[in-house]
């Protein structure tokens, strides 16, 4: 084989299927059902982001935000499609990574797993470090006092020392993840129940306070101001594709796996909309802005009913909604690093399984050290920013697979189909490159970097011990 052809060689599908749940040591265990799969997509999804990002996008559209989450929608349906159908078609743990090793070639597949690497690393540490700030809120509220400063914040920021919060929420997760994927995936069951009651609660409260002048006028800014805030809403969306992670312990992957990720979508979507309707109808929406935009959800139902306690309320629900983002983040990567590992382009250690537990534990293990050292030790800042368009870029590989699959093998058993081919995959792959495109420079250089070293670290690793290579 020539070098090229080395470079983009495929996995078969059949041999990435028949090869699932098999670790060394051991297998994972199937435990997980359409409910279980369908929670830990929204359990990704619906995080911090509602409690944050609703304050910074609706001074760019007004009222109009509202369209602008139905748009973001949209626009992550088409990459949710070309996902439900390659997890139905290859159930397997390594998500995006896979399906490009089974369409697009060993290189490719390499750089998507190295980008779910920086989104799931860094954006889990960047979610944790926020933790204990939305802790120190509640506390505040519920009891008059705080947790000192220098064991909230990251070093050299507000006198901060070591995040040790930041690294507490991580262990707790990890504790979890030893326990099992069926332990894990019940607490997030939990987590996630807590979330949706605490937004249907605050969805009650605000709209007591609804005011139909509030909605005028509906979008002051124009289509442009929809926009704007769509691209930047659209980041709360990301997540939809955890269930494609537990593809190895599924108890029915070809079925569940699809329908997890469209419910997981549309179940967010319905919230996210009920949310931003709410709020914007219960306070004019001049009076959101930049400032103090964590707080906005809290304010808001502290308005509506006089009185502080459901702003205590929506504090919580933020500090369970970080646990319950850092869970099922984790619980991807390590499924993630699995899968490439069993391809030899990872160190073996990543693929062991304990026989007792039946989960990956040296590796949960590895990437749970590395997490709580980057979240406890060092200010992220627009580091996690830079995230997103790794989520992007995979997510466009994975439109592409579609089309690529089609192709190459239309014989293939489906237990999904993305509606109207070729139009879905395609419209997926153009919205991906029209919000990257939107994204700032200082993101282009991250990401850049982040490929460089992880093409230097495919050629003196990844490429000479790939299992296809033998």
């Amino acid at each position: 084989m020539t070098l090229v052809q080395q470079l983009f060689r495929t996995k078969p599908t059949d041999q990435i299927v028949a090869e699932g749940g098999q670790g060394e040591g051991g297998e994972l265990r199937r435990t997980m059902s359409l409910w279980q799969l369908t929670l830990f997509s929204i359990g990704a999804t619906l995080g911090t982001g509602i409690f944050v990002i609703l304050g910074q996008a609706v001074p760019k559209a007004g009222p109009a935000v509202v369209i602008g989450f139905v748009l973001a929608a949209v626009t992550a349906l088409f990459s949710a499609l070309s996902y439900a159908e390659l997890a139905g078609t290859i159930p397997v743990s390594g998500s995006s990574y896979s399906y490009a090793y089974a369409t697009l070639g060993e290189l490719i597949a390499w750089i998507c797993g190295w980008c779910l690497m920086l989104e799931y690393a860094v954006s889990v540490a960047a979610v944790a470090v926020g933790w204990g700030q939305y802790l120190n809120t509640f506390f505040k509220g519920a009891f008059g006092w705080e947790l000192p400063a220098a064991i909230t914040n990251s070093p050299g920021e507000n006198g901060g020392v070591v995040n040790l919060t930041a690294i507490l929420i991580v262990v707790l997760c990890t504790w979890l993840l030893l326990r099992g994927a069926s332990e894990s995936a019940t607490a997030n069951t939990i987590f996630v129940m807590i979330k949706i009651v605490i937004l249907a609660f605050f969805i009650i409260v605000a709209f007591t306070a609804f005011q139909s002048g509030n909605l005028a006028p509906f979008a002051p800014m124009g289509i442009a101001g929809i926009t704007a805030a769509a691209s930047q809403v659209f980041f709360s969306y990301i997540g939809f594709d955890a269930a494609s992670t537990a593809g190895e312990e599924a108890k029915n992957p070809k079925r569940d796996l699809p329908l997890a990720i469209i419910f997981s979508l549309i179940i967010v979507t319905i919230i996210y909309v009920l949310v931003a309707l709410a709020a914007v109808g219960a306070m004019p929406w001049q009076q959101f802005s930049e400032s103090g935009t964590e707080a906005s959800l809290a304010l808001i139902a502290d308005q509506a009913l006089g009185a502080t306690w459901p702003g205590l309320i929506i504090s919580f629900g933020a500090v369970v909604a970080i646990a319950s983002v850092v869970l099922t983040v984790l619980y991807g990567q390590t499924r993630i690093l699995f899968a490439m590992s069993r391809d030899g382009l990872l160190p073996r250690v990543f693929q062991k399984v304990n026989p007792r537990r039946q989960v990956p534990v040296a590796n949960t293990l590895i990437v749970a050290v590395f997490v709580a050292v980057l979240a406890g030790l060092i200010p992220l800042g627009q580091l996690a920013e830079a995230t997103s368009i790794g989520t992007l870029f995979a997510f466009a590989i994975v439109n592409v697979g579609v089309l690529v699959l089609r192709r190459t093998r239309p014989d293939l058993p489906r237990s999904f189909r993305a509606p109207l081919f070729p139009a879905t995959p395609i419209l997926g792959v153009i919205f991906c490159v029209v919000v990257m495109a939107g994204l700032a420079g200082v993101t282009w250089v991250a990401f850049l970097l982040w490929m460089a070293v992880g093409l230097v670290a495919y050629f003196l690793y990844g490429f000479r011990h790939s299992r296809l290579a033998r």
